[in-house]
């Protein structure tokens, strides 16, 4: 089994100001540097064995300040963890895409969920095949984390913060991907996935 925990990384000015990334390379502002900052400090009661990253630069700078203060390697850049592409929407406020494409007219280029779907899974795979037993973090995007969170449970957490530098946590076994904690705390030490669980210790608990 691997222990994913994948983290949004941290604000940047498109962020700030409502305007659709996607694909973009945005880099990140101050307060985006503050909380990758504050999201490794918070990660520092745990053990870490890996950290890989979106190849855009608001998350590998993100996986290199929690890396740093983690004393983990450098972030490994895993080119299918990129954020959703959105087409000729990058760039837009909410406001300028309802008045290019209002209601459910198409986005030329927009890449589909299912495609998201597809590549971030193949790629969490990949990554799980070859860190068995590990906790490995993950920095990615909104949309990426996202595609996971309904591949996983089947919704799709609109509604849902899914806020800058917020840590979601998942086990991965041969039965595939399994959401562990929407908005991980990481700070209760009794809820830490990566201790045993009761019916590892106890196995006659498994009978009927």
């Amino acid at each position: 089994m691997t222990n994913f925990f994948l983290v949004r990384h941290g604000e940047t000015d498109w962020n700030l100001v409502g305007r659709i990334q996607g694909s973009t390379d945005i880099p990140l502002n101050a307060t985006g540097r503050a909380q990758a900052t504050a999201t490794g400090e918070k990660m520092q009661g745990r053990s870490w064995d890996v950290i890989a990253s979106s190849p855009l630069s608001r998350a590998m700078e993100t996986a290199s300040i929690i890396a740093e203060a983690l004393g983990l390697p450098e972030p490994a850049p895993i080119a299918d963890l990129v954020e959703r592409h959105y087409g000729e929407a990058e760039g837009m406020t909410g406001p300028e895409l309802e008045a290019f494409y209002p209601d459910n007219t198409p986005v030329p280029g927009r890449e589909t969920r299912d495609a998201v779907k597809a590549r971030v899974l193949a790629a969490l795979h990949t990554i799980s095949a070859e860190n068995k037993g590990k906790n490995v973090i993950i920095v990615a995007h909104g949309g990426v984390i996202r595609a996971v969170l309904q591949s996983t449970t089947g919704q799709a957490f609109f509604g849902e913060r899914i806020a800058n530098g917020s840590v979601h946590s998942f086990h991965h076994s041969d039965d595939g991907l399994q959401l562990v904690q929407f908005n991980d705390p990481l700070e209760l030490l009794t809820d830490d996935i990566t201790l045993p669980d009761f019916e590892d210790q106890q196995p006659l608990e498994k009978r009927d």
